[in-house]
C-alpha cells in the first residue's frame, strides 16, 4: 500500500508483529459498509462512473456475503498472509473481483479515517446487541420478582441483617442498575454517531466530497466537525469501555450476592445444576463457578479500560500507530461483556429461591427495630428518644433471648409510657414492610407499582434497541 517510497523490504519479524489483521478481521462487515458509502461519495463527485460504482458495490457486497456466509469467515480473512490489516484485505479482495478498478476506491480517503469509522460502526452495533442482552437479563430478574410476589428477605448493611424487604425489592435494585447501564450505552452511542469519512489522513479529503452522503448511508447523524479530531479521537472507545466496566461491576455484585446466598450459612438460593460444577475430590460439592467467574471477568473488562486510558495519555494529534493497540481491548471486553450478560440472563431465570428460609431469617435479629422506633415517633416521641427507647428494649431482648414481639407490655413500658397494645401489630413483618411507604420503598403496594413500572421501562428499551439494531444492520 505504501511501497513506492521504500527500497528495502520490511524486517520479516517486524512486519508480522506490526500487522493487525489477526484481530481486526472482525471489522470486515463495517469496513465493507464504510467502503460502499465512500464509493457513493466518489460517484457523486465524478471520480467513479455509475457503472464503476455498481461494479464496486456489487463486489463489496459479495465480499460481505462470503464472510458472513462462511462458517470459517475468520479463517478466510486471516489466511491472507499478504494483507496487513482489514482495509488492505478488503482492497485485495475487491481487486480480485473488479481488477484495477478496485484500486480507485482509495481515492480521497486514508486508513486513519477508515479505522475511526469502522470502530464507531462496530461499537454502535455492539451497543445495540448489548442493550438487547441487558434487557433480557432485566426481564429474567423481573420474572423472578413477579414470581416471588410478597415474599420477604433480610436486607443487609455492613453485611449485617438490617431490615426486612420484599425479595422483589432486592431484585429490582439490579434492574435499576441495568437500566442505568442501557442509558449510559445509549448516551455513548449518541455521542459517537458522527461519521469520520472525508477527514483524510489528518487535514481532510483532497477531493470536494459531499461528506453527508457517506454519513447518511451509514446511519450517522452527520459528519464529524474537525478532521484532526476525527482521525485521532478514541474518546468513544474509552467511554464505551467504561460503560462495559460498570456493566461488569453490576454483574459482579449480583454474582457475589448469589455466591453468598447459595452457601449453607445463608441457604437462600439453590444453584441450578446446569450452571454449576462439582469437586473432583469431594462428592457432595456443588460449586458456583458461573458467579465466581463473573466476579473475575470484571477485572479483565476494567483492565481493557485502563489499557486504553494509558495508550491515549499524552498522544499528540493526530493519528499515531499506538491507536492500533486500542482495538484488541475493545474486542476482548466486548466479547466478555456480552457472554457474561447472556449467561446471567439464563442463570437468573433458572435460580430457585428458598423463600421459607429467607422469611425465617427476617423473624429473628430485631429487624423490626426501625419500625418499632417509627411506632413511637407516631406517638409523638422525638426520633432520637425513640431510638434510645427501642435500643433499651432490644438490649432486654438480647439479655433474655427474646424478640421485641415476645416482650410484655409491662416490660416495654419501663422504657416509655407511649407503648400500648397496638405496638405489636406495628412490628409484624408486613407492618415493618409497609411502614416504608414512599416512592422507592419496600412497602408492598410501592413494590407492586415499581414492578409494573420497571416492566414497562424494560420492554420499551428492548423494543427501541431492536429497532436501532435493524436500522444499522
Amino acid at each position: 500500500m505504501w511501497a513506492g517510497r521504500f527500497r528495502e523490504p520490511l524486517d520479516e519479524e517486524f512486519d508480522l508483529w506490526q500487522r493487525s489483521l489477526a484481530f481486526d478481521w472482525q471489522l470486515l462487515p463495517h469496513e465493507v459498509a464504510a467502503s460502499r458509502a465512500h464509493a457513493q461519495a466518489l460517484a457523486a463527485s465524478g471520480i467513479l462512473s455509475q457503472d464503476e460504482l455498481l461494479k464496486i458495490d456489487k463486489a463489496l457486497e459479495s465480499i460481505a456475503i462470503v464472510y458472513l456466509g462462511t462458517t470459517g469467515g475468520r479463517a478466510w480473512v486471516t489466511s491472507d498472509t499478504d494483507a496487513e490489516d482489514i482495509h488492505h484485505f478488503v482492497e485485495r479482495q475487491l481487486v480480485n473481483y473488479v481488477g484495477d478498478l478496485g484500486l480507485k476506491l482509495h481515492t480521497g480517503r486514508s486508513r486513519n479515517e477508515q479505522i475511526a469509522t469502522d470502530l464507531r460502526l462496530f461499537i454502535r452495533d455492539r451497543i445495540s446487541a448489548l442493550n438487547l442482552s441487558l434487557a433480557a437479563w432485566a426481564t429474567s430478574l423481573l420474572e423472578q420478582a413477579f414470581s416471588a410476589d410478597e415474599a420477604v428477605m433480610p436486607a443487609y448493611t455492613h453485611l449485617q441483617r438490617a431490615e426486612p424487604v420484599l425479595v422483589a425489592q432486592w431484585l429490582l435494585a439490579y434492574v435499576e442498575m441495568i437500566l442505568r447501564d442501557i442509558s449510559r450505552l445509549n448516551d455513548c452511542a449518541n455521542r459517537l454517531n458522527r461519521c469520520p469519512l472525508g477527514s483524510g489522513a489528518v487535514a481532510g479529503a483532497t477531493l470536494a466530497l459531499d461528506r453527508t452522503i457517506a454519513s447518511t448511508s451509514l446511519g450517522f447523524v452527520g459528519p464529524t466537525s474537525n478532521s484532526m479530531d476525527a482521525t485521532s479521537d478514541r474518546d468513544f472507545v474509552l467511554e464505551y469501555l467504561q460503560c462495559l466496566t460498570l456493566i461488569g461491576l453490576h454483574a459482579s455484585r449480583f454474582a457475589e450476592e448469589i455466591t453468598l446466598f447459595a452457601t449453607a450459612e445463608f441457604g437462600f438460593v439453590e444453584l441450578p445444576e446446569a450452571f454449576s460444577t462439582g469437586s473432583s475430590a469431594m462428592p457432595q460439592k456443588k460449586n458456583p463457578d458461573l458467579t465466581e467467574l463473573i466476579r473475575a471477568k470484571v477485572g479483565r473488562i476494567h483492565g481493557a479500560t485502563e489499557t486504553v486510558t494509558l495508550l491515549l495519555k499524552g498522544l499528540p494529534l493526530a493519528y499515531n500507530k499506538d491507536m492500533q493497540e486500542t482495538q484488541e481491548p475493545v474486542f476482548s471486553a466486548t466479547q466478555q461483556s456480552i457472554q457474561t450478560v447472556v449467561l446471567l440472563s439464563r442463570f437468573t431465570k433458572a435460580l430457585t429461591f428458598k423463600l421459607d428460609r429467607m422469611r425465617a431469617a427476617c423473624e429473628t435479629g430485631y429487624l423490626n427495630a426501625m419500625a418499632a422506633a417509627t411506632y413511637l415517633v407516631h406517638k409523638g416521641v422525638p426520633f432520637r428518644k425513640a431510638h434510645e427507647k427501642i435500643g433499651n428494649a432490644v438490649r432486654l431482648g438480647l439479655e433474655t433471648g427474646r424478640e421485641l414481639a415476645d416482650l410484655s407490655l409491662v416490660e416495654l413500658r419501663q422504657f416509655g409510657e407511649e407503648f400500648d397494645e397496638d405496638f405489636f401489630a406495628a412490628i409484624t413483618i408486613e407492618a415493618t414492610l409497609d411502614c416504608h411507604d414512599v416512592i422507592g420503598g419496600t412497602a408492598r403496594k410501592r413494590v407492586h407499582a415499581a414492578l409494573a413500572d420497571a416492566k414497562e421501562r424494560v420492554e420499551a428499551l428492548a423494543k427501541y434497541d431492536a429497532g436501532r439494531a435493524n436500522v444499522h444492520a
